[in-house]
């Protein structure tokens, strides 16, 4: 009686491994293609060279009594701010914009369809980066000029009345000009439309409001990106200014809306 071979069970290709989205997952790549950019170094380095070194002049050249006798201590030491805030906003522009710029967004836009947890994901991580690093930045820059004032009528210390809470204020003033320039750049995805945007917008209209002959206008020109800033970042009250509370709220009104414009325009524009 004759048999027939059998024949051999057919082999099914292995299933494809599902890989899901996780907020985790997302952060963590955009944490790594942030640190990853030698241009996040450059800037960050380059804003806190600027603050410590303005810092050192400012301490190494005060003398009791002179012209910047009547300024406040934390805003004297870290007057580099003022220079030091362009590195973080440029680096907060670069971190969508200059994604558009090399075609990266495609790729990221692609894994994450959904679009939107990819701007949230980079909104988050550049505020930790630029809250952490300008906040030890500041801290560093404090105590240094103050080895250097010390004897003189605007030495301070950290325990004293307001001096941490300024030093923190400035920190999150420059963070959230940062986190309002990242907005623009991922409305115009363009590195020079933002930056311009952001110098005509944000730091040259409220000069050009000012010149007008309003009591309405300087009311609320206090409450200005940069305005209110610069008093978040101040131990005690100046004169003319918000305080230390309204100007947070403003500037976190203001960066709110230019992220909630930049949400809109990803999700209804093509890539």
């Amino acid at each position: 009686m004759s048999t027939f071979p059998t024949a051999a069970p057919a082999l099914t290709a292995p299933a494809p491994a599902v890989h899901r989205l996780s907020t985790a997952g997302i952060l963590h790549s955009e944490w790594h293609k942030l640190r990853s950019l030698r241009s996040t170094w450059i800037t960050l380095g380059t804003a806190a060279s600027l603050v410590l070194g303005i810092g050192l002049v400012m301490g190494g050249t005060y003398t009791s009594g002179g012209g910047d006798s009547d300024i406040d201590t934390v805003v004297l030491v870290l007057y580099g701010t003022l220079l030091g805030q362009l590195c973080v906003t440029v680096l907060g522009i670069l971190v969508t914009a200059g994604e558009y710029a090399t075609g990266m967004i495609r790729t990221s836009l692609t894994v994450v369809p959904r679009r939107l947890p990819v701007l949230w994901a980079k909104a988050a991580v550049f505020t930790v980066t630029a809250f952490v690093w300008m906040t030890v930045t500041a801290l560093v820059t404090f105590l240094a000029a103050q080895a250097l004032l010390a004897g003189t009528d605007q030495a301070a210390a950290l325990t004293d009345p307001g001096v941490l809470r300024a030093i923190a204020g400035n920190s999150a003033g420059i963070t959230l000009l940062g986190l309002t320039a990242l907005g623009l750049g991922a409305s115009l995805r363009s590195v020079p439309g933002a930056v311009g945007a952001y110098i005509g917008g944000v730091l040259l209209l409220p000069e050009v409001l000012g010149m007008l002959p309003y009591d309405a206008v300087e009311s609320a020109l206090v409450y200005f990106p940069t305005q209110a800033a610069g008093a978040m970042g101040s131990a005690t009250p100046i004169p003319g200014a918000a305080s230390a509370g309204p100007a947070l709220l403003a500037l976190c009104l203001w960066a709110g809306a230019s992220l909630a414009v930049a949400a809109v325009l990803v999700r209804r524009r093509d890539v």
